[in-house]
């Protein structure tokens, strides 16, 4: 089982994931101009994101989606995690962990303050995995969103 960073090749399987996780969630997946813009923002010339997967003898199983944001009071980067997903068959095997060491190893090396990213409030299984890690919830903090 390894972390590593994405190639253009990946895209195959971790879009196919990422249909698993419209699943989970209950989401319609991305149409085609949606997975154009996707490949696009994480392997073209500027990429907006980037991608680590979890391969598992050859397979891709999972997949991490971060970008940075800036914190004016800390005034260092922010690591955001937009997605973690790992499939459910490969779960409780300590992909996740391994997934957030790799995380905050990136975030170290490029001097960020902290890492964030939200969770479903539905999903205990991913609540109780990020209390053992001793991350904290934000409960005063009211996430807004716009759609454009």
């Amino acid at each position: 089982m390894k972390i590593r960073k994405a190639k253009p090749k990946d895209f195959g399987a971790i879009f196919r994931l990422m249909n698993e996780l419209a699943r989970f969630e209950k989401l319609t997946p991305p149409d085609k101009k949606a997975k154009k813009r996707l490949r696009e923002g994480a392997f073209g010339k500027d990429p907006l994101y980037k991608i680590l997967v979890a391969e598992h003898k050859k397979e891709i199983i999972g997949y991490a989606f971060y970008f940075y944001t800036f914190s004016s009071f800390l005034a260092k980067k922010t690591l955001y995690l937009e997605d973690l997903f790992i499939t459910e068959p490969k779960r409780r095997f300590g992909v996740g962990k391994l997934f957030f060491n790799e995380l905050k190893k990136i975030a170290a090396k490029n001097k960020c303050g902290r890492m964030e990213w939200a969770v479903l409030e539905w999903n205990k299984s991913a609540i109780n995995f990020y209390n053992k890690l001793n991350a904290m919830p934000l409960n005063n903090w009211v996430y807004y969103r716009l759609v454009f």
